[in-house]
């Protein structure tokens, strides 16, 4: 794949917003496309995923597993990122996402994201603060269940 097309894709993507052109061609020269048919799982719950995944056509399920699973949900956008925090930290992820129509997706290596970030301290702090909003937004929206429990 041609880097410039690789970065087109990540430029649809809202979380690499934080990056410039340049900052997404050289994250799209360590990307590569992945084909995967209907049915297949991308990751397990419990995986390591060793990056991210930014859909480029298709659609894809996300369900969690064990005590906080839940209803499952799709993205089918182009340019939705599946799980952008892979690129950052070395976790298990807490869902599985399966492949329910042909998609085709691009994998961002956490590797070439980290490498980024330490040539590029603004982008290193552009991340942080995307983070930061969003575990905001996180806690926020556990708030109402923080007071039923309390409550009981």
């Amino acid at each position: 794949m041609r880097m410039d097309d690789a970065a087109a894709i990540l430029a649809r993507a809202d979380f690499f917003n934080m990056c410039d052109d340049e900052q997404r061609r050289m994250l799209g020269f360590a990307s590569d496309r992945r084909m995967m048919d209907a049915d297949s799982v991308i990751y397990t719950a419990g995986d390591v995923p060793e990056g991210a995944f930014v859909l480029i056509e298709g659609t894809v399920k996300a369900r969690n597993v064990g005590v906080e699973a839940g209803k499952p949900y799709a993205l089918s956008e182009p340019g939705s990122i599946i799980s952008p925090m892979a690129l950052i930290l070395e976790k298990p992820r807490p869902v599985t996402i399966t492949a329910v129509t042909d998609c085709e997706l691009l994998f961002v290596p956490r590797s070439a994201f980290l490498k980024l970030v330490r040539q590029y301290p603004e982008l290193a702090q552009k991340a942080v603060q995307r983070i930061e909003r969003e575990l905001t937004g996180y806690l926020t929206a556990l708030d109402p269940l923080k007071r039923k429990l309390k409550a009981k």
